[in-house]
């Protein structure tokens, strides 16, 4: 189901939508939705973040990490994979 939206934008960041959009060899309504959903996901990801850090203290976030990683079984590194 599809939903028509209209939105007032200045006219200089129309023009650079509308270069981006060409530039990807989209059309305007493909990029402006990639644009919002993806900004909208980065925004619901930060205020997840930050609602489940709140009442944590650094302490508690650098032990429950350290917590998780004495699970991880130590490997060797490979010697394509070391400097």
């Amino acid at each position: 189901m599809s939903n028509i939206m209209t939105i007032r934008v200045p006219s200089d960041l129309k023009e650079r939508i509308e270069n981006t959009a060409h530039t990807q060899g989209v059309s305007i309504n493909q990029f402006a939705l990639y644009a919002f959903t993806k900004q909208l996901s980065e925004l619901e990801n930060s205020q997840y973040f930050k609602n489940y850090l709140k009442n944590r203290t650094k302490e508690d976030i650098l032990n429950n990490f350290d917590f998780v990683m004495s699970k991880i079984k130590a490997k060797e590194v490979e010697n394509w994979d070391s400097l």
